[in-house]
Order: structure tokens, then C-alpha cells, then sequence
């Protein structure tokens, strides 16, 4: 017997990939999370972002989300991703969705651009639960950042709570101001 295809589940699975393709998911995102063909998937994103996807491979290590800013801002997105997963019923790729427009309202919020992309965040939570990324508990402020999973959690202590020697140093962050501060 023929398995016929619910005309609904396909409408879902349309609506899921634009939004993913709205807040600028790669093709391999979309392929993954997604039951549709190629083919529609790349009629799809033409349409939706009037160009071709871009090619290349997707981030694959996960030293990225270990460098300063970028952990502060994975930490965030998981942070959200973590209450998102215990608090609704949300399917996976619905719950990434979620938590990145969490992501972004929240940068956007502090006036700040968002460094992790849609792709980065799905890549992420995959990383997380393969167990080559975790979160661990700063021991200064308590909250909870992405680290890899063998960091000695007991003496652990977060990029905000201590920030490289160079953080916020160059003039785009306002290095002026805050040498004209210490000056005084």
C-alpha cells in the first residue's frame, strides 16, 4: 500500500523552511530539518530570499564558540534553547527557532549585532547533544556558558566575569572612553 503524503504536513514543513530561510539558515540546515527535496528546497529559498543559497560547508568545529564574544553569545542562545526544551513541547528544529529569535530580540535589545547565525545556533545544539560542547557553571556569577566537556567545572569562570586582556579594547568598542576613564 502507498503511503500518501498529508497535505498538511507538507504545509508545515514549507512554513518551517521559510522561517529558517528568513532568519538565514544554510540549504544543509534545511535539507536536514526538513522533509522536502532538494529540488523545492532550493526553488524555495530562491523564491523566499530572491538568490541561491550559499555554498560551502557548514562551521564544523567547535573551537568557534570557545573565543570571547562568540561563547557569550552561544551561551545566551543556549541558555534560552535549555528553558525552551523544559518548559514547552516544542519539536527540536521548532525549539532552535525559538530560541534564536529569543537570541536575536535579546541582542537587538542591548543594541548589539548578533554574532551567532541561525546555522551556528542549530550546529550548536547538535554539538551539545553529541557531548562535544556543555555547559558549565561560572564559579563567580553562576550562570551557565558553553564550554567543552572535560573543562574542570569546580574552578571554572566565565568570559564576563573574567575578560581577556584585550576585550574591549579597540575604538569601535570605545577604547578612548574607557582609557580617558582610567586616566582620571
Amino acid at each position: 500500500m502507498a503511503r500518501t503524503k498529508s497535505i498538511l504536513t507538507e504545509a508545515k514543513q514549507i512554513e518551517r523552511a521559510v522561517t529558517l530561510i528568513h532568519l538565514g539558515a544554510r540549504l544543509q540546515v534545511l535539507e536536514s530539518e526538513t522533509d522536502l527535496s532538494y529540488e523545492r528546497l532550493l526553488r524555495l529559498y530562491k523564491e523566499v530570499a530572491g538568490r541561491s543559497p550559499s555554498k560551502g560547508q557548514l562551521p564544523f568545529s567547535t573551537d568557534w564558540f570557545m573565543t570571547w564574544q562568540p561563547n557569550i553569545h552561544a551561551s545566551l542562545f543556549l541558555n534560552i534553547h535549555e528553558y525552551l526544551n523544559k518548559t514547552s513541547e516544542l519539536e527540536e528544529i521548532d525549539t532552535v527557532i525559538k530560541a534564536y529569535q529569543l537570541y536575536q530580540e535579546q541582542v537587538q535589545a542591548q543594541g548589539l549585532e548578533a554574532l551567532l547565525s541561525v546555522t551556528r545556533a542549530w550546529r550548536l545544539v547538535k554539538f551539545v547533544d553529541n557531548g562535544m560542547l556543555t555547559m558549565t557553571k561560572c564559579t563567580k556569577c553562576s550562570g551557565h556558558y558553553v564550554t567543552h566537556p572535560h573543562e574542570i567545572a569546580r574552578h571554572y569562570v566565565c568570559g564576563l566575569c573574567n575578560p581577556p586582556a584585550r576585550a574591549g579594547k579597540s575604538r569601535a568598542s570605545g577604547s578612548l572612553q574607557m582609557g580617558e576613564t582610567c586616566a582620571a
